[in-house]
This record gives structure tokens, C-alpha cells and sequence, in this order.
């Protein structure tokens, strides 16, 4: 009996030495992936975003150059960046997790396909939903075009007479108090 007593103390220990060993390549994990933060830029360099691990929105840096651009596509192109950015973070936790964990882990391998799903690939750059500069339609004449005639423009409305002046009624002074003139009228 003193034979189970001890084996069954062997393997309390070792699944005790087992869950401290994982508790501390998950905290290394843990503590690996708290700094960690991804940076995507536009194309022409007037949007910079930066998130962190957890996917939320750390930085945010609009050039002055975006000025010339409509607001609602330096928007588009804000959100467009965020879901790249965030969509490059199971990317990094796989790797910090090679590097701690180990990828035969089955929990680890379930925490990348959970921040898989949770920041999935964006969807491919649309096409700009907004015209170029050089393809704005114009609904005005342009000056290099020839101008319609133009219709002179009516004549000025004739002057008002002005209205002769109103007469005041003369103040009775039976009803006057000291302020000159009736109460009541």
C-alpha cells in the first residue's frame, strides 16, 4: 500500500509541476503579447494608425496633407486601416506563442482561432467610392469653355415714396400724471 501512496504522490506533483510550468509559459505569453502593438499607413502616407494587442485603437496621425481630401474618405481610410492592423494580430500572437507556449498546445491553438475570428482578413481596398479630382463632374461652365449669352438682368424696382408723417393726437391733459402724457388712451 505504501507503493500507491507514494505513486499517487509522484503524480500529484508532476501534474502539479505540469500546471505551474504552463501557468508560466502562458503569464511569458501574456506578458509578451501586453506590448505589443501593429502600424499600418496609407498608400500616400496621410493616415497612420496604430492598435494594440487586444485590437483597440492606440494612435491615430492624419497629415496635413489629407486636408485637400473629402473627410468621409480619410474616414474610410481610417477604419480600412484599423481592420489591417488588427487583422495582423493573430499573426503576432502565432508568433509569441511559438516562442512561450509552443504551437502543440491545444489551448494555444485554440486562442489563435479565436483572434482569428475576431479580427479576420479585411476585405480587399474597394475602389475609391469617390470620383478623382480630374473625374468631378461640373455642372458649371468652366472658364475655358465658351459662355452662353448671357440675359441682362431686370431693370432696378422704382423707388418707394416716402409715407407722409404720422400725426399724434393731441394729449388731453385732464388725465395727465407725472410721466406727461394719459394711462390710458
Amino acid at each position: 500500500m505504501p507503493d500507491s501512496i507514494d505513486a499517487s504522490d509522484a503524480m500529484i506533483d508532476n501534474w502539479t509541476k505540469r500546471l505551474e510550468e504552463n501557468a508560466a509559459r502562458y503569464q511569458a505569453l501574456a506578458d509578451r503579447m501586453q506590448g505589443q502593438s501593429v502600424t499600418e499607413r496609407s498608400k500616400d502616407g496621410t493616415v497612420q494608425v496604430t492598435v494594440d494587442s487586444r485590437g483597440l485603437l492606440k494612435n491615430l496621425v492624419i497629415a496635413e496633407t489629407a486636408a485637400g481630401k473629402r473627410m468621409a474618405e480619410v474616414s474610410a481610410q481610417v477604419m480600412q486601416l484599423v481592420q489591417r492592423a488588427q487583422a495582423r494580430i493573430p499573426e503576432l500572437l502565432q508568433q509569441a506563442m511559438t516562442e512561450t507556449t509552443g504551437t502543440g498546445d491545444q489551448a494555444a491553438v485554440e486562442i489563435v482561432r479565436e483572434a482569428q475570428s475576431t479580427f479576420p482578413e479585411p476585405p480587399p481596398e474597394p475602389e475609391p467610392a469617390f470620383p478623382e479630382p480630374d473625374r468631378v463632374r461640373r455642372f458649371l461652365p468652366e472658364d475655358n469653355e465658351e459662355q452662353p449669352p448671357r440675359t441682362p438682368p431686370p431693370p432696378p424696382a422704382p423707388p418707394q415714396q416716402p409715407q407722409p408723417p404720422r400725426r399724434r393726437r393731441p394729449v388731453d391733459n385732464d388725465d395727465d400724471d407725472d410721466f406727461g402724457g394719459p394711462i390710458l388712451s
